[in-house]
């Protein structure tokens, strides 16, 4: 079924990549899987070509600009300047995401489910992000069990954890958690045995996949330490990588399950730019093994203006019910949303750095919502939201983007099945980007990519170089 399934999107994908050529070397590399090798052995065995396509790159095409730097663009974070290599997914400003060239909705349709019209299971993307193709779900049930097998947390990480105030923020328990796991790495013994750098992304892998599949377990210690009197939950000996984080957590509805799939599928990745995403390939460009660099990018996700957004979205939500009430009208809901703005402060999920349209990952959060929850009243209250702040935000001049991003909806589904503390939901977040940007990490190890070394200037070389220029 998974094989004519995308036997015939890839049809579908061929046709668009005549019309979009930008899309033509996704579809090229991407293909159904059929081999039964594991996700080791298709690595070794695809590396070689992409060197060769690296290379070849930079040999004929390595003085084609890109385009032009202007003072706004330094001045402005480097938003919309091209400076990074991120194979994994990338976000097009109209379209959104895409992952290896795969669209949401297409992932959907096309990687192996733990049910049938299920959510994708996040192990199937994994294969996906690293290999440009489609897992079979025995490859999937593969990866799966060797997670499983890869899911033991040393006594030394929990004794850090519990060394930590019981009320300090869930992000600095994680990060702290991850940071204890750094002493078994593979790739940091490796490269004291003075490994060659051709082999670097061997333990690089080992390292990653490990990593990956101990973050459930370190996340749920921290969520049961918080809320739930220290009493853990072991994983379960046969569910998936997302079915078992919710079992972890304490959450057996399946309902429940599958959000979670499919929460960990669409935070995964979201092309190389974003902040947790930068980070981590930014030190692991040092040679920094992935749990250290890992550790960098949750730290940088558990900033107001990346991952703990979506624990803001929530408990603004929740502001305004407690004000307005659950059934407020949309002129009131006008009122309250401008009564935030006036007050200098920001309404919560709505805006996106680079898309410029509803987020997509927005779109099939609220999909789900529909199938599963229409009649909650949160779920009605963002739906009300969707119509009434986009229009404010465009009245006020200032916002490139005013529609909904992700975060705008996944804390009200969260809420419904009872995972209610909001100041959690980044650690969620956090356990789903690892998929990415490990993903990411182990090819830039293949590839050899350099240590990342930006120049920078200071206002008064600015000012010269304006003034010359002028």
């Amino acid at each position: 079924m998974v094989f004519h399934k995308g036997a015939s999107l890839l049809t579908k994908l061929r046709s668009r990549a005549v019309q979009q050529p930008g899309l033509r070397n996704y579809v090229r590399w991407f293909q159904v899987q059929t081999s039964s090798e594991d996700l080791h052995s298709q690595l070794k065995e695809l590396i070689p070509e992409q060197q060769e396509r690296l290379k070849k790159l930079r040999s004929e095409h390595g003085k084609v600009q890109l385009g032009n730097i202007t003072v706004d663009m330094v001045l402005g974070g480097m938003r919309g300047m091209t400076g990074l290599l991120w194979e994994t997914s990338l976000l097009d400003p109209e379209e959104g995401i895409r992952f290896r060239g795969l669209s949401i909705p297409e992932c959907q349709n096309l990687l192996p489910a733990a049910k049938s019209g299920g959510e994708p299971l996040p192990e199937g993307l994994l294969w996906l992000l690293l290999t440009g193709k489609v897992p079979t779900k025995e490859q999937v049930d593969s990866l799966s069990k060797e997670l499983r097998n890869r899911a033991t947390v040393p006594d030394h990480v929990y004794k850090t954890i519990d060394a930590l105030p019981i009320d300090a923020h869930p992000m600095t328990q994680f990060a702290t958690g991850v940071m204890a796991l750094q002493v078994q790495s593979e790739f940091q013994k490796a490269y004291e045995k003075g490994i060659h750098k051709s082999k670097y992304w061997e333990p690089t892998f080992e390292d990653s996949l490990s990593l990956i599949a101990q973050l459930p377990i370190v996340a749920s210690y921290v969520y049961r330490r918080m809320y739930k009197n220290g009493q853990v939950i072991p994983m379960h000996d046969s569910l998936d990588f997302g079915g078992n984080f919710a079992h972890m957590l304490g959450f057996d509805d399946p309902a429940m399950q599958e959000l979670m799939r499919l929460y960990v599928t669409i935070h995964s990745d979201h092309e190389g730019g974003n902040v947790s995403a930068h980070t981590g390939h930014l030190v692991a460009s040092a040679l920094s093994d992935p749990y250290l660099s890992f550790a960098a990018a949750l730290n940088g996700l558990a900033g107001p203006l990346h991952g703990l957004a979506n624990q803001e979205v929530l408990l603004w939500i929740k502001s305004v019910v407690g004000e307005c009430g659950e059934n407020v009208s949309k002129e009131d809901l006008k009122k309250y949303v401008w009564k935030t703005l006036n007050s200098g402060k920001v309404v919560p999920g709505f805006g996106h750095g680079v898309l410029r349209k509803t987020d997509p990952r927005y779109t099939c959060q609220r999909e789900f919502a529909l199938k599963h929850l229409p009649e909650d009243p949160l779920f009605k209250l963002v739906s009300n939201l969707y119509e009434v702040v986009p229009p404010i935000l465009l009245d006020l001049g200032k916002v490139k983007n005013p529609w909904p991003n992700v975060d705008a909806h996944s804390g009200v589904l969260l809420n419904y099945y009872g995972l209610t503390e909001a100041r959690y939901y980044t650690v969620l977040f956090g356990v789903s980007r690892a998929i990415g940007i490990c993903a990411q990490l182990i090819w830039d190890r293949a590839l050899g990519l350099p240590l990342e070394r930006p120049k920078s200037v200071t206002m008064e070389w600015l000012e010269k170089h304006c003034k010359k220029a002028a």
